[in-house]
């Protein structure tokens, strides 16, 4: 993972209404009606969805009992579209899992999956008539053939964003090789922002990324650690007076790095089902990290960093867009917001430090808008990683 960034719990959905993620987006949605009392439904492949015999608009409520010898992952499907409206997954033998689900008129079914075995429709349901009450928000599951063409467009763009990092850092050493440590400084900063405008690609970088964009967490002896490479150790020499001939090593080292980090990303293939999650965690890291100041090292440059994190995270849902627009009400205000931050943003470009206003000079109310503005973010994107996590299907 990119630099310390804290290990995940393995992803599991719940037993829920795929649109209770979307929620999270904040999407004017109103609250679902009072659940009503529920139905046990059989979510072993053998006997998949029977047990549903009291159909209603509204807010349902299944009891989904695993009755088959292996673990099982059950979706509620309309069998016309094929979307999804609420899943639950890794059922163990004989477990039991509730599951929620907001339905108006229309027909419906469960879809149960088995390990190694073909996924089973259980019978249609229908809910008759007209009512008041629509169905909850549900969406048609991506494969991972679905995500294929969009990730090995994103790696495209990955490399060709990498011939521009090289000659930064290239620019970079060169001023330190120099002694012009004003020049160094100012080209630090245009390398470090090009390397953090891929943030979808941190997680595929590997050894080689860590190389490049390490910094002293974990390391015992920290600022003084050998293991102490990349962007950080670079930034922490340049705004801490040391002096050029002893800072030049640790330039070479991230120069020659940058490089082996391109050639080693020739041969990386992303895994499709990453891209959505991504997005998410690009913003998550930039609240955890930049805005906290955890990762600077005495330029300042946390504001620019998450600025540079806006157009990693646009360049992601760029390539999602396609299945978003029909998956996802929240997008548009979703983008209006990624605006709203890059202007706020972009309001704290300035000719010192570096060119940008230091997380320490920023007022607290002003700090606490941006906090606020990109864990606003991080959440409607957790609903993009949801609708974007590769499924099963029928």
């Amino acid at each position: 993972m990119r630099r310390s960034r804290v290990a995940r719990p393995p992803r599991r959905r719940a037993a829920a209404a795929v649109g209770a993620v979307l929620t999270l987006a904040g999407c004017g949605a109103a609250a679902p009606p009072t659940p009503a009392a529920g139905d046990s439904v059989d979510a072993s492949p053998h006997h998949c969805g029977h047990g549903w015999r009291h159909p209603r608009p509204g807010t349902n409520t299944f009891t989904l009992h695993n009755t088959s010898g292996t673990a099982a992952e059950v979706q509620l499907t309309d069998p016309r579209t094929g979307a999804v409206l609420g899943e639950a997954e890794e059922i163990g033998p004989g477990a039991v899992r509730t599951m929620r689900a907001r339905l108006g008129a229309g027909t419906y079914a469960f879809v149960c999956f088995g390990e190694d075995a073909d996924p089973v429709t259980g019978p249609a349901v229908r809910i008759p008539g007209r009512t008041a009450v629509a169905a909850g928000p549900a969406a048609v599951p991506l494969t991972a053939h679905d995500l294929i063409p969009p990730t090995l467009d994103y790696q495209q763009w990955v490399t060709t964003r990498m011939t521009r990092l090289v000659p930064a850092t290239d620019a970079l050493r060169a001023a330190v090789r120099a002694g012009d440590l004003p020049a160094a400084r100012t080209r630090w900063l245009a390398a470090h922002l090009a390397y953090a405008r891929l943030g979808a690609a941190y997680d595929a970088f590997g050894d080689a990324g860590e190389a490049v964009d390490r910094t002293t967490a974990g390391l015992p002896r920290g600022l003084r650690d050998p293991g102490f490479t990349g962007f950080h150790r670079v930034e922490h020499g340049l705004w801490h007076h040391e002096p050029p001939a002893t800072l030049l090593p640790a330039t070479d080292r991230l120069a020659r790095d940058v490089r082996a980090l391109r050639t080693a990303w020739a041969g990386t293939r992303m895994d499709p089902s990453d891209l959505g999650r991504r997005a998410h965690e690009i913003l998550e890291d930039t609240l955890r990290a930049e805005l906290t100041g955890r990762t600077d090292y005495g330029s300042g440059s946390g504001l620019a960093t998450a600025r540079a994190h806006v157009d990693a995270t646009r360049a992601v849902l760029d390539r999602l867009r396609p299945f978003l627009r029909t998956r996802y009400p929240g997008l548009p205000a979703l983008d209006r917001r990624l605006g709203r931050l890059a202007r706020t943003l972009d309001a704290h470009a300035r000719a010192d430090h570096g060119g940008w206003t230091p997380l320490a000079r920023l007022g607290r109310t002003e700090r606490a808008r941006i906090n606020a503005a990109v864990g606003d973010l991080a959440e409607r994107l957790a609903s993009v990683a949801a609708l974007c996590d590769v499924r099963r299907a029928p």
